[in-house]
This record gives structure tokens, C-alpha cells and sequence, in this order.
């Protein structure tokens, strides 16, 4: 891995995405590699051809954002006040689109991402990003897996 010069990690302003960027920052560190964390802004909610406007929904796409968004902007101060350069790329558009684009203009060794299966509502709001990414990327990737949930008993 001493060919890594440039990580990016994608966030999808999620929980999970922090463990991502905590896998981010210590590649970032062990190999003294530039770290990016590009956030793609995709709202399917608007301008999609949607019809009736579905407040509810809106509502807690927005609310779950900015929950995600401070959480990962807290990681990322600390970081920072430790003396880390983290480049936040902020783009608006389809996520795989977007994350290709990123890619080629940071000329990315190596991106992380998380590699959870996406429910019917993530996939609803975001697509199938993973599977787009991983066919058609031009650089390695690191897929953390999502913690699974505590099952009381294999037996």
C-alpha cells in the first residue's frame, strides 16, 4: 500500500459512514496519505418528476442529514485540531456520477466506502451507488462493513 497517495472516503451522511472515515484517517496517517471526504448531495425528492410534495418524507431525509452531517463534522474537527489536513469535497448530483468525477480530478489511490446492503429506502434514495462504483472504478477499494445486529442466539 506505500503507492496510496490520495484516499477519499464517501459519506452518505450516515452513521455508518464514520467508521469509514475512522478507517480513513488511520490509512491516512499510517501511509501519510492526502484524505478527502466528498459528500454527494442527492435529494430524489426534488426535481424527480414528483408530483405531490411528501412533507413527512422530506422532513426526516433533512433531519437524518444534518444528524449524520454533525456527527462526521465533529470526527473531522478533531481531527483536525490534531493537526490533519482533511479536504471535504461537497457536490451536488447522482452519488456515482459525482464520486467518478472526484476521482479523476483528486487522480484518488484508493477509496473507502461502506459496504452494507442497501434497504429499500436507501436504495429508493440513493440507487444502487455501490454497485456502479465498484464495477467501474478506476483505483482500489476498501468496503468497510456495516456492524451487524446483535442476534441473541445462532443455535
Amino acid at each position: 500500500m506505500e503507492d496510496v497517495k490520495k484516499i477519499l472516503v464517501v459519506s452518505r451522511l450516515t452513521r455508518e459512514c464514520e467508521k469509514a472515515l475512522h478507517y480513513g484517517v488511520s490509512l491516512s496517517r499510517k501511509y501519510d496519505a492526502e484524505l478527502n471526504i466528498i459528500y454527494v448531495i442527492h435529494d430524489p425528492l426534488l426535481g424527480g418528476g414528483w408530483n405531490l410534495p411528501i412533507p413527512a418524507i422530506e422532513e426526516a431525509y433533512r433531519e437524518s442529514r444534518e444528524e449524520a452531517k454533525k456527527a462526521l463534522d465533529r470526527i473531522i474537527g478533531l481531527e483536525r485540531e490534531k493537526g490533519m489536513t482533511i479536504n471535504e469535497l461537497i457536490r451536488d448530483g447522482e452519488p456515482s456520477r459525482e464520486i467518478f468525477k472526484a476521482v479523476e480530478e483528486k487522480n484518488i489511490d484508493l477509496i473507502i466506502m461502506v459496504s452494507h446492503e442497501e434497504g429499500r429506502l436507501e436504495h429508493f434514495l440513493f440507487g444502487r451507488t455501490n454497485e456502479r462504483i465498484i464495477r467501474k472504478m478506476p483505483c482500489s477499494l476498501l468496503l468497510v462493513k456495516k456492524e451487524p445486529e446483535a442476534v441473541d442466539n445462532l443455535d
